[in-house]
């Protein structure tokens, strides 16, 4: 079974950056397609943004053009760019497989400031 632990999170201003690594261990990682998810207060952890293990790529209509998901294989990581955030991208951010996530990690807090 795939074990998760993401990195990265913090606080940062309107307009700002960070990146977001998770790294996975156990078997498998390469085939598996690999999203990020988030959780706000008050709402249901969702889908942002998926890789295929074949390097395709999809995000929800509020990230894209903003954040970039990318996955190197070889260190069984993938990585979540995201850039000009917003107050309402204040969450805590999760991977998981896709589309049957498994064991959560414990996530990394991302907080932007308006």
């Amino acid at each position: 079974q795939v074990q998760l632990v993401e990195s990265g999170g913090g606080l940062v201003q309107a307009g700002g950056s960070l990146r977001l690594p998770c790294a996975a261990s156990g078997s498998g990682f390469s085939m598996k397609t690999m999203g990020w998810y988030r959780q706000a207060p008050g709402r249901q952890r969702a889908v942002v943004a998926f890789a295929t293990s074949g390097g395709s790529t999809t995000y929800v209509d509020s990230v894209k053009g903003r954040f970039t998901i990318s996955r190197d294989n070889a260190k069984n990581t993938v990585y979540l760019q995201m850039n000009s955030l917003k107050p309402e991208d204040t969450a805590v951010y999760y991977c998981n497989t896709i589309p049957f996530p498994g064991s959560w990690g414990q996530g990394t807090q991302v907080t932007v400031s308006s």
